[in-house]
């Protein structure tokens, strides 16, 4: 089972961006990125496919971030710009059990990093 490490969070002010690492200890099919607030659910944000042509956003981020890979360095980034408040959270990335972009449930996702802080204050 793959090993996925995200780095990148931190405390930032609305307005700001950051971008989110996700580094896999070997080569990786799909993948996608998820946040998770305090009290709330873990939600989806973002997927890709294994060849990073095709993507798919939550409406709420839709504009305001990017997801993309590099394979040739088995890492998966997450761009986030235009920070809000509501943005805050616990971000992981998982790893999909196929080539095609995956679904939106983390049932579609097979391995999974420790998660990274994003903390978008006012």
């Amino acid at each position: 089972q793959v090993q996925l490490v995200e780095s990148g969070g931190g405390l930032v002010q609305a307005g700001d961006s950051l971008r989110l690492s996700c580094a896999a200890s070997g080569r990786t099919l799909s993948m996608g990125w998820f946040r998770q607030a305090p009290g709330k659910e873990r939600e989806f944000v973002a997927a890709i496919n294994w060849i990073g042509g095709s993507t798919d956003y939550a409406d709420s981020v839709k504009g305001r971030f990017t997801i993309s890979r590099d394979n040739a360095k088995n890492t998966v980034f997450l761009q986030m710009n235009s920070l809000k408040p509501e943005d805050t959270a616990v971000y992981y990335c998982a790893a999909g059990r196929g080539f095609g972009v995956p679904g939106m449930r983390p049932a579609d996702f097979g391995s999974w990093g420790q998660g990274t802080q994003v903390t978008v204050s006012s």
